[in-house]
């Protein structure tokens, strides 16, 4: 792991040794500077579940990746920073009441003098690190969160803007290996269930709010504002703002007829 590349690619200066606010601040960093994105899925490249690979892709070409890869990768530097680090199976809440099978997201707890819930891969989800063990309200700007315990599972629950909480996944603290994710992640790649071969997303944390590129629209988010919608009109307006908004390039893309 060559840390100061990786610092570099999120744009992270502050300090190193293993702290909470260290973590606070790597998270909202990469959260930041790394963007969540299927455009792998949808220019025939693999998705390869290993830290070499990972960094390659994350750190050296400047790319996103969804939760596997974002949280593997992320959970690969918090290691080698010295941070105590678990990867942990969630399954994601549906909108029927439901929850997708195990092994649907990866999420991480890492375990300082207390143990945090850390995820830099679940989209438009808390920014900062939450205390696993605090039983309550967590509030983040204009949002809140909580832990709430379930048999065996703890279910991650957010406050929306009505004031009603929201499942948004669950999980154990089991901890496992990239291997025990390989099943869930061909499916999420390769099935035309899977809502990631459904279409193309890429977005990412900005200091104001939000920016997402959902196939041709162009969303931008700003928090206690109404958001704004753009709608591309050709891939070459796609690719630009792809460029523009995420530092990303993609040799060879697909030519596709937008919808």
């Amino acid at each position: 792991m060559n840390i100061d590349a990786y610092l570099r690619r999120i744009d992270y200066q502050g300090a190193r040794e293993p702290s909470a606010a260290t973590l606070r601040a790597l998270q909202l960093a990469h959260l930041r500077a790394v963007p969540f994105e299927n455009l792998s899925i949808h220019s025939s490249e693999p998705i390869v579940l290993e830290d070499a690979a990972l960094f390659e892709k994350v750190v050296l070409r400047r790319r996103g990746g969804f939760c596997y890869e974002l949280n593997g990768i992320f959970a690969a530097l918090l290691r080698a920073l010295g941070f105590e680090v678990e990867m942990l199976s969630a399954a994601v809440a549906k909108a029927q009441g439901e929850f997708t099978p195990e092994f649907a997201h990866m999420t991480l707890i890492v375990t300082l003098d207390q143990r945090w819930l850390v995820d830099v891969g679940f989209g438009d989800s808390f920014r900062e690190p939450l205390l696993l063990d605090f039983k309550g309200e967590q509030s983040q700007g204009e949002r809140s969160y909580e832990l709430v315990p379930a048999g065996n599972h703890r279910v991650l629950m957010q406050r929306d803007n009505g004031g009603c909480w929201v499942p948004q996944y669950r999980f154990t603290l089991q901890p496992y290996n990239y291997a025990d994710y390989a099943a869930m992640c061909r499916y999420q790649e390769t099935s035309p269930e899977s809502h990631f071969t459904q279409k193309r997303i890429c977005t990412r944390t900005t200091a104001e709010g939000r920016i997402t590129l959902s196939e041709m629209r162009l969303i931008t988010s700003i928090f206690g504002q109404e958001r704004e919608e753009q709608v591309l009109c050709t891939e070459e307006e796609y690719a630009a703002a792809l460029r523009e908004h995420f530092g990303i390039v993609i040799a060879n893309w697909p030519v596709r007829v937008p919808s």
